[in-house]
């Protein structure tokens, strides 16, 4: 039997949340993901629940009625008990072009700045490394992308902007992310990445899934244009021109 990982709390009249540890490590990002794949094959199918999984914690939303919660805690405590722990999934590495000119990287300067490094040391390190998709929200297609490395890591900005263009990449403490569409939004800007990360007429919408990994490729200005264009139109292809989008 299973040891219960999380806490479970009431999130309303439809929902209820579950929190593991608060830290964010990929063995709890595994742990969440098998869970929510055992429960969908199981007691709770995605025709009756939604799932929201993020960082540390997983949301459960009843699509049809109001939940008893004494009796969802038991059958919840109960589904844990048999799960078996998180199992070999297919998870795919993607690599994401980011042109860092200036036009794009508002924030890239003073973000240097503050860290005490010069702008190409950032981009340098922002590149680095692949990042876990811990989450995917606020906006459909949101990348939460954790594991920055302390060197880089800065705080919000004080006043958010009004609008933030589609495919700003920004950083936010321990987090970095791209903007899949034009929002309001507090994360220091430091680039644009050209290729769309949501279309609600490909299934599925976003190509990206949590538990996979992103890693940042600084291209030129005429490189993103190019690949713009590709985006756009669907042809960019990852697999074949960088090798790096693999099971």
């Amino acid at each position: 039997m299973n040891e219960i990982s999380f806490r479970i709390k009431p999130f309303g009249t439809r929902a209820v949340l579950l929190e593991w540890p608060a830290e964010v490590r990929t063995d709890i990002l595994e742990d969440i993901v098998g869970f929510v794949e055992f429960l969908q094959a199981g007691p709770m199918p995605v025709s009756q629940w939604e799932f929201v999984p993020v960082y540390h914690s997983l949301t459960l939303i009843s699509r049809s009625a109001d939940l008893d919660y004494p009796t969802l805690k038991e059958e919840l405590e109960q589904a844990y008990s048999e799960y078996p722990g998180p199992i070999a999934r297919e998870q795919h590495h993607w690599e994401l072009p980011v042109c860092y000119d200036a036009a794009f990287g508002p924030d890239l300067d003073t973000a240097a700045a503050a860290l005490g490094m010069s702008p190409e040391a950032l981009i340098e390190a922002h590149t680095a490394q692949p990042y876990p998709v811990y989450g995917i929200g606020f906006l459909p297609g949101f990348l939460y992308l954790g594991g920055i490395p302390q060197a880089i890591q800065v705080p919000r900005r004080e006043a958010p902007r009004l609008k933030v263009p589609k495919g700003a990449v920004g950083l936010a403490s321990r987090q970095t992310g791209i903007y899949p569409q034009e929002s309001p939004g507090g994360w220091n800007l430091i680039g644009n990445c050209p290729i769309p990360l949501f279309d609600p007429k490909r299934e599925p919408p976003c190509f990206v899934s949590l538990g996979d990994t992103v890693r940042f490729r600084s291209v030129s200005r005429a490189e993103y244009d190019l690949h713009k264009i590709e985006g756009e139109v669907g042809v960019y292809d990852f697999k074949r021109k960088y090798g790096n989008a693999k099971g």
